[in-house]
């Protein structure tokens, strides 16, 4: 964790602040890329559908005519920059119905006990991810207690498929274990100007630093990461964003041009696995 769509983005897209917003404060705990903690202002991903996280984490709004729904939450001092951005889409606190989560890691779950508390919004998870959640992070399989956050409790637990509805707008879970066991895929159907749009926020399909033969807490990670690889590359997707959006082709930075360079789902499966595979060779040659 530690470190060919250009049309979809709307041209009146707001590009994020620089000067006029200087970077989130760092934790004292642990630190992050800068990028990470970069404000920016809402930018249009399709009709009800924007990135209000910063400028190297994802924090998906999308608006129905019920209320609004809110995927990831990125780190724990983003809540005051989110709430800000929801009100600047127009949503009172108390609109927001749902959180949904790609993974219960601090960058992405970080403010979302903040949030529960601020907004009255319910969490959605599956049961792996409401367990690191609400352990805030501590004894992760990797990280261990080195990248906690606050503990937040799931309201509903979800099983691979289920739906969560609002207003209209549905929103189906895709469990693409490995980054984290709970790790997650949402899809959902929008549109652009009339037309309709199909996006898929995939979940991470890095390993950062893990051990991946023999995990003894993890004994069928491998197996777990080939098997998310084919499900990304099933997943219904005329747009693709994942957590960080460099993994996906994305560079919020560029404002109306962001997804210049925005990958398919089959091909950020495909650049994911060729990166997995050679993690996994390297990790076998320092073996012998």
């Amino acid at each position: 964790m530690r470190s060919f769509l250009p049309a979809l983005v709307l041209a009146v897209a707001v590009p994020p602040l620089h000067a006029a917003e200087p970077p989130l404060p760092q934790l004292r705990a642990y630190t992050v890329d800068a990028s990470w903690l970069q404000p920016m202002r809402p930018l249009q991903i399709a009709d009800h559908t924007w990135q209000i996280g910063t400028e190297n984490l994802t924090a998906l709004l999308v608006q129905t005519d019920d209320g609004a729904v809110l995927i990831d939450g990125g780190m724990p001092q983003m809540a005051d920059h989110l709430l800000a951005n929801l009100q600047q889409r127009g949503v009172a606190p108390q609109q927001l119905r749902w959180i949904l989560l790609s993974h219960a890691h601090a960058d992405h779950a970080g403010a979302v006990a903040e949030l529960k508390r601020r907004t009255g919004a319910q969490i959605a998870s599956n049961a792996e991810t409401a367990v690191l959640l609400a352990r805030g992070g501590s004894n992760d399989l990797h990280f261990g207690d080195d990248i906690t956050f606050p503990p937040a409790n799931a309201d509903r637990i979800l099983m691979d498929g289920e739906v969560v509805s609002l207003g209209g707008m549905h929103f189906t879970a895709h469990f693409m274990p490995g980054h984290t066991p709970g790790s997650t895929a949402w899809t959902w159907n929008d549109t652009r100007d009339g037309r309709p749009v199909r996006i898929a926020y995939a979940d991470s399909l890095s390993a950062p630093g893990y051990r991946l033969q023999g995990n003894p807490r993890y004994p069928h990670l491998i197996e777990d990461y080939r098997r998310s690889f084919a499900t990304v590359r099933r997943l219904p997707c005329d747009v693709l964003l994942t957590p960080h959006p460099g993994a996906s082709g994305w560079d919020y930075a560029a404002g109306a041009k962001a997804s210049a360079a925005a990958m398919r789902c089959s091909a950020y499966a495909d650049s994911a696995e060729r990166s997995f595979e050679a993690q996994l060779a390297r990790e076998r040659d320092n073996a012998h």
